[in-house]
């Protein structure tokens, strides 16, 4: 085997060698970013489910602000207004209820402990995601998504690279395309998997 075959082999190997990395750098990219989009579109259900709490807490605030009215100003009167009372104490447990479970919706179940949890999904306990969680896991994805593309663009500069060194027919050029070929492939694998090393703590 003549020295320019010899080239040519080990020129065409290590591009397929950084062709592939690049595919199993842009697989993951591609899993990793329906993911943000997935968290986005919880993170948004979350808050329209804690907004939806709000308002039930306001509603139930307003009962018993009337009903307080009602007892102080001495409208009602005997056995009544002690049912009103207890009624009173009744809506002060949900309201406290409420709270707990709007804290739980924005904060998580992990976040609040087992004894803050008020908040079922599904029938279970302890199972909610909380909106802030998902904004930090979303911001998580967006750094490893930059580090991703990063690698990509450093993976396709490196083929391009590669191709023209397989084209030049002069040593000196030849050798300095396949170096850069190499650096930037290599840049391109850190890239890669520093980015997967980022999405990794974005699994819920």
């Amino acid at each position: 085997m003549n020295e320019e075959n010899h080239f040519e082999m080990k020129c065409g190997v290590l591009i397929a060698v950084f062709a592939a990395i690049m595919a199993v750098s842009d697989m993951f990219a591609g899993k990793y970013g329906d993911d943000e989009i997935k968290y986005i579109n919880e993170k948004s259900s979350s808050y329209m489910w804690y907004q939806a709490k709000s308002i039930r807490e306001t509603v139930t605030e307003g009962q018993k602000s009337l009903i307080d009215t009602l007892i102080n100003a001495k409208v009602i009167q005997g056995d009544t207004q002690s049912l009103l009372k207890t009624h009173t104490a009744l809506i002060e447990k949900d309201i406290a209820r409420y709270k707990k479970e709007k804290k739980e919706i924005l904060l998580g179940s992990a976040k609040v402990g087992k004894a803050n949890w008020a908040q079922d999904v599904e029938g279970e306990l302890g199972k909610v995601i909380g909106a802030l969680e998902y904004q930090e896991k979303i911001g998580i994805l967006g750094r490893a998504g930059d580090q991703f593309d990063l690698s990509s663009l450093f993976f396709q500069m490196c083929l391009v690279m590669g191709a023209i060194s397989l084209v030049i027919k002069k040593e000196k050029l030849q050798n300095v395309f396949f170096y850069v070929m190499v650096t930037l492939g290599v840049a391109g694998t850190g890239f890669a998997v520093a980015a997967l090393r980022i999405a990794v703590g974005s699994e819920i």
